[in-house]
């Protein structure tokens, strides 16, 4: 039976495909290929995976083995398609990877070894794709490793290198020097794997310019609507829209203290409605007194947020029990609330809980 004072997670995949064409639009010709990690940052990498298939993407990316085991099931037979694994491939990881057609991301020359041992083992070419560490110092291989990796190429013997990847630490700051010295450096990389496809750019690096796209580029945040600079988008949709019902209106007087301690002390008459969500539903508790919820045509001022309840102030506004409330959606943007609760939009869509009821509008 359904909880009546649930939280609700409608998650709009007519919205996703919007923001998959939009960003098609954006690269010219390069092939977008999303990055549908942490269970498609959170919003389920089945449904989301089954509608951007039907919107023309072959090639997905995610971190762990076990992401990609689920997602090759839920893409089901009738829905080929490359997936590619960021970790690339880790000791006792290589039977996972090619039983469910998985291609490591390889990003050491550790790894390079486990699966140029895996190949030989196997007697036919593994494809891989190598990442390049250009300047992030977090995966990767290293300019002098990659030059190593070349010039004894019995080190790639048995593997089919056909992507060249590197990741950019500032893309989100478009006038940082970084990005050109990642550029230049990913240009050199990629100058020993003429016939490999190359790969740079995510979301932000998308909207950098043509010199970054190469061939392929992995959004991530910006099909789910988060802007590409950290700020909210006005061409891109909200995808998940998290709602909740009104539990209670309460007129508290001037003096009253809301919630524990007493940091949110009335200092006007004010009406306040208690809300059937918390940060257990992902309502980041940082964000209280900066973020805004969205009720009766207006933003309404987040004033505590606790693990199952909030408080907003209401103003005039009339308002029942059962009213429902809008936390995160086309109106309480994904980036207003990241940005409130001092982190990033990739962070909130991840911690959205289970608990929260899911619908899936336009599901393929």
């Amino acid at each position: 039976m359904a909880d009546t004072a649930a939280a609700r997670l409608t998650i709009d995949l007519d919205a996703l495909a919007h923001n998959h064409a939009v960003l098609c639009a954006q690269v010219n010709g390069a092939e977008v290929a999303p990055v549908l990690k942490s269970d498609a940052y959170g919003l389920g990498a089945g449904p989301v995976g089954r509608r951007l298939w039907a919107e023309g993407a072959r090639r997905f990316f995610v971190a762990r083995a076990s992401e990609g085991e689920a997602l090759r099931a839920a893409l089901t037979p009738d829905r080929p398609a490359t997936i590619y694994v960021l970790d690339g491939m880790t000791e006792g990881s290589a039977a996972r990877l090619a039983a469910a057609g998985l291609t490591p991301v390889l990003c050491s020359l550790s790894q390079i070894a486990l699966a140029t041992a895996q190949a030989t083992r196997d007697g036919r070419s593994l494809p891989v794709a190598l990442n390049i560490d250009t300047g992030m110092s977090r995966q990767g291989l290293t300019a002098e490793e990659t030059r190593a990796v070349v010039q004894s190429l019995d080190r790639l013997r048995g593997l089919e290198v056909n992507l060249v990847m590197s990741h950019l630490g500032s893309a989100a700051e478009p006038d940082n020097p970084r990005n050109a010295r990642q550029l230049s450096s990913f240009l050199d990389a990629k100058a020993h794997f003429p016939r490999a496809r190359a790969s740079l750019s995510a979301s932000a690096g998308i909207f950098l310019g043509a010199d970054y796209r190469f061939d392929l580029v992995r959004p991530g945040i910006s099909l789910f609507g988060g802007g590409a600079l950290e700020r909210p988008d006005a061409r891109l949709r909200a995808v998940a829209a998290l709602t909740a019902p009104i539990l209670d209106v309460r007129n508290l007087r001037p003096g009253d203290v809301v919630g524990y301690g007493d940091s949110v002390r009335i200092e006007t008459p004010t009406r306040v409605a208690v809300v059937a969500a918390g940060y257990t539903d992902g309502v980041i508790r940082a964000a209280r007194g900066a973020a805004h919820a969205w009720f009766a045509g207006a933003p309404r001022r987040i004033l505590i947020i606790n693990m199952d309840i909030l408080v907003i102030e209401l103003g005039d506004t009339c308002a029942e029990m059962g009213d429902p409330v809008e936390l995160l959606g086309s109106n309480s943007l994904l980036d207003d609330l990241a940005a409130a609760g001092g982190t990033v939009a990739h962070e909130i869509l991840v911690r959205l809980s289970r608990r929260a009821e899911r619908v899936y509008v336009g599901e393929a």
